[in-house]
């Protein structure tokens, strides 16, 4: 056992001497409360430790005791439903037994020890098994099937193997050289799970919201950033998309955010119910819950257990969805840590390396073939909040981020004043992966939806063009042409693209049913276009009782949009063209 004793105390960081044989992120016991730490840095006999919890009431010579282990996950059944902080402590049996606050140095395992799982073999005795093959299953919840793996670089034929209740400690299964499976092994969380192949991000992850999944789409195994200031709505976009996402695991980390926006979710969750299985939403999701009140240090921490159990459920052929807000509060953590340790302070006083750290984790994110004997694929996708001060998106976190992730969902400050929700910028905005996932569109939807789409952003963008002389000189200046522009591109605006994440109807919207309303919208646009160059005016047209049905759109239940937005099409194709020349 490797034994040193603190030599000074730099807020979140310890210096302790007598630490030679120490690794890199070994965890360490720091002082006589045990509080948890990780080595950062080795100099000979020095260890520099960066703290998990509260250093006040540390003082010089406290012993610190190595545990010659990296930072560890346990990963088994009990993970969903189940709320932890940055390092995987489960913050209900704390607060059961502790009380509210987390008090320091406190050790509570993370998965439970005395319930017991009901363990059904998906293989029998004599069969060889390799890294990554399912061994058997457990109903973890109502909805989610949890697949007991062999760990990965493991391979033997089974000796034992039975059927029966079992804690997640027992043993389930007996290999012929001796190794034991059981219901619950352990990673470390700065290393990625291994799988056989990364797959090109083909796939789209449906969210059902409209700007997303229409503009700027991505992929299953993709990566996204939201960046926006204050009170642009990072936080209920993040929520939203975990509630809707097409994802069978969803991994919520709140990573330095204010504890009442995790509290909304820690409260709504519970309640909500999954559209897709008919039970809880808390069923198919874990919340990871650092907030601003505790400690630092331990937002990074928090990133890398969430993506390790996203890559877990990956493992087992799930889709997962790992929502981070914010990656700013991390990014935080990093500048504070390098302060400490007096590193050569780089842009804005973020460390040199934080690109590196940022690629580090985005590239755990994709769709890939698992291991084991069958060809499963599973995927991570990531989707991190960025919160740039003052909405200042030219500083550090926002651009490195933005040159790692696929998809840059910009909020926009004025269309939030403006109460348009959600205030993604149609503009700024993009997604590097509209190629990719164009065919999956024309064969799934429609051949057509990509020109709707190209069309409806030449609207949008036509009509930022032609505010400028809005601006100047008013839109009575303008030809009826451009007027009837200006007018589709409201409509797109308000009646697409805006959307109510509250409503009983709107907070989902289908890719079909994205696809018939965007199609109303165009076909508006197309008949009154040729009605123009026939001579009719303007007036006629906006006359049609079309504007107030279209905007109506949003609110038609799923089961009958189809039909009912297809007639609508139809109809105003046919009252346009019928209009006379006066």
């Amino acid at each position: 056992m490797i034994k040193g004793y603190i030599s000074r105390i730099t807020g979140p960081v310890v210096e302790a001497k007598g630490m030679r044989g120490t690794r890199m992120y070994d965890v360490v016991r720091v002082g006589e409360k045990g509080l948890i730490g990780e080595v950062i840095r080795l100099e000979e006999d020095m260890a520099v430790i960066q703290v998990y919890e509260d250093t006040s009431g540390l003082t010089v010579g406290e012993v610190i005791v190595s545990t010659e282990s990296p930072l560890m996950v346990e990963l088994g059944p009990g993970l969903l439903t189940s709320i932890f902080d940055g390092v995987q402590r489960p913050l209900p049996e704390i607060w059961h037994d502790f009380g509210p606050f987390v008090t320091r140095g406190v050790t509570v395992a993370p998965l439970s020890r005395s319930k017991k799982w009901h363990f059904k073999p998906a293989v029998k005795q004599g069969d060889l098994v390799r890294g990554g093959d399912i061994v058997g299953t457990v109903q973890e919840t109502g909805s989610i099937e949890h697949r007991i793996l062999v760990p990965p670089l493991i391979t033997g034929q089974v000796e034992k193997i039975k059927e029966g209740e079992f804690t997640v400690e027992d043993t389930v299964a007996v290999l012929s050289d001796g190794t034991e499976i059981k219901l619950m092994q352990q990673w470390p969380v700065r290393e990625p799970r291994p799988f056989k192949a990364k797959l090109d991000p083909e796939v789209p992850l449906l969210t059902g919201q409209r700007v997303f999944d229409t503009f700027f789409p991505v992929p299953k195994g993709g990566t996204a950033i939201i960046p926006g200031g204050f009170g642009t709505g990072k936080t209920v976009t993040e929520q939203t998309l975990a509630k809707w996402a097409d994802a069978d695991v969803i991994i919520y980390v709140g990573c330095g955010e204010r504890g009442n926006e995790m509290t909304e979710v820690l409260t709504e969750f519970p309640e909500l119910v999954d559209p897709k299985t008919n039970t809880p939403l808390m069923d198919r999701t874990i919340l990871i819950a650092n907030t601003s009140n505790m400690p630092v240090a331990a937002r990074e921490a928090s990133i890398y257990t969430g993506i390790t159990l996203a890559e877990y459920y990956r493992d087992m052929g799930y889709d997962v969805a790992m929502m981070a807000d914010s990656t700013s509060r991390w990014g935080e953590a990093l500048r504070e840590v390098s302060g400490r340790l007096e590193e050569m302070p780089g842009e804005e006083g973020y460390p040199a390396y934080l690109a590196t750290k940022l690629a580090h984790f985005y590239e755990r994110a994709g769709r890939v073939v698992c291991l084991g004997s069958e060809d499963r694929v599973g995927s991570v996708s990531v989707i991190g909040a960025v919160s740039p001060p003052g909405g200042d998106f030219s500083e550090p976190m926002t651009q490195n981020s933005l040159r790692i992730a696929g998809a840059f969902w910009a909020l926009d400050t004025s269309l939030a004043h403006r109460r348009h929700f959600p205030a993604i910028s149609w503009i700024k905005s993009y997604s590097l992966y509209q190629k990719r996932i164009e065919d999956w569109y024309s064969d799934k939807i429609s051949p057509e939806f990509k020109e709707l789409r190209k069309k409806a952003m030449f609207i949008l963008q036509k009509e930022t063009e032609l505010q400028e002389i809005v601006q100047l000189v008013g839109p009575d200046a303008l030809p009826e042409s451009e007027r009837a522009v200006l007018e589709v591109a409201r409509m797109l605006k308000e009646d697409y693209l805006q959307q109510f994440a509250f409503h009983e109807v709107d907070s989902y919207c289908s890719l079909e049913k994205q696809y018939r309303m965007l199609k109303v919208i165009l076909t508006f646009y197309d008949a009154a276009m040729e009605a123009l160059r026939r001579g009719v005016t303007l007036s006629q047209i906006f006359s049609l009782p079309f504007k107030a049905e279209i905007a109506r759109m949003k609110e038609i239940p799923l089961k009958e949009a189809e039909e009912n937005l297809k007639n609508l099409a139809e109809r105003i194709t046919q009252e346009i063209t019928a209009l006379e020349v006066l």
